[in-house]
């Protein structure tokens, strides 16, 4: 029955990813944020996720690294008249995955459910989203709690942000290609202080959450994309895409941003940013060679950064869910920041190595 369950999702998931981006709102220049409202759901763009990463150290000592990821599909376009409470207009994925550094072991774990209000949803206005049990919500106090569990592993935490959202991108729009509506909303929670239990023992750390919203895949001549997320303890932090041409060549409208440590976002673009590979690694699952370790130049800003993984297998095999093949690691950063030493740590992610990325 579960294989069965997960073909008809699977098949959900595929018509989600078919339907036509102008049956849906598309990204575009003059978007105004407004929070806590923009914390919740948008179900005029078809694609969005809410994605959490954050590195923890027991009290006994041992550090975790760990990804909750929920995404949302659309298949009903907005506008259509719902016959019934139970038509199919989302398809929810969801995955988490812990990096046991002190451990040397990579665990994840995904879902793939329909929204409904018993399986999966998010609701608009403010963050509460969950895919069964695992869930972000919203305390009364404004913090958020994110929560998830399967298999050995399991996290409880109080997330608090220390910054105010950081806006990605220019006018409202984080371009992803050179086209009307290749683009998303995005912002970033870039220090968010975690506290609660991580596998039965209470810890202490930072997280990072990235919410993306909008309704165009990747373009014909695209691949994939290498996003990295760094955060440095001089309370500064780094956010970098690059997205990846199916020639293996970078596209113009790779981006990111810098983060001050006064929560000044700086825009910056592809020929203010270096990012050069350090080494590979081949995955024994999937096949796939990944880049493996990076120098990162930020010239203009006088910031030079080298980021390596914790460990080289954190790769995901999703083809329970979003049928996607990614490296999503934990990292550690060494470097300067305008003359002065620096270290933090991070999470990178990496996709199109194992196949062109069709979905979510």
């Amino acid at each position: 029955m579960r294989s069965q369950r997960i073909v008809r999702l699977a098949c959900a998931l595929a018509i989600a990813a078919s339907a036509a981006a102008s049956d849906f709102r598309l990204a575009v220049p003059g978007y105004e944020f407004q929070f806590p409202r923009d914390h919740g759901a948008h179900p005029e763009y078809r694609t969005e996720w809410w994605y959490y990463t954050g590195h923890l150290r027991t009290d006994s000592g041992k550090r975790y690294g760990f990804e909750v990821t929920f995404f949302r599909v659309g298949v009903m376009p907005p506008g259509i008249a719902r016959e019934s409470a139970w038509d199919l207009g989302h398809v929810m994925p969801a995955h988490f995955a812990i990096t046991d550094v002190t451990g040397k072991k990579f665990r994840y774990y995904e879902k793939l459910n329909r929204a409904s209000p018993f399986t999966a949803d998010a609701v608009t206005g403010r963050l509460d989203v969950f895919n069964e049990a695992w869930r972000a919500t919203t305390n009364p106090d404004g913090s958020w709690r994110l929560v998830a569990a399967a298999g050995d592993d399991a996290i409880d935490l109080t997330l608090r942000s220390r910054k105010e959202p950081a806006i990605h991108g220019r006018d409202g729009v984080s371009i992803k290609a050179e086209a009307a509506g290749y683009a998303s909303h995005y912002y970033s929670m870039t220090r968010l202080e975690a506290s609660g239990v991580v596998n039965g023992q209470r810890a202490t750390g930072q997280a990072w959450m990235d919410h993306e919203f909008g309704s165009s895949a990747l373009r014909e001549n695209q691949q994939g994309w290498d996003w990295f997320s760094l955060q440095l303890d001089n309370e500064t932090e780094v956010m970098l895409y690059v997205m990846r041409r199916t020639d293996g060549t970078p596209d113009a409208t790779s981006s990111g941003s810098l983060i001050t440590s006064d929560g000044r976002v700086i825009h910056v673009t592809r020929d203010q940013m270096r990012i050069a590979p350090l080494g590979s690694w081949k995955s024994p699952k999937s096949g796939a060679t990944y880049p493996m370790g990076w120098r990162i130049e930020l010239p203009a800003h006088r910031i030079t950064l080298t980021v390596s993984p914790v460990m080289r297998e954190q790769e995901l095999l999703t083809q329970g869910s979003t049928r996607v093949i990614y490296w999503e690691g934990a990292v550690d950063v060494s470097g300067s920041f305008a003359g002065a030493p620096v270290r933090g740590e991070g999470y990178v992610e990496l996709t199109g190595y194992a196949g062109r990325v069709d979905a979510p």
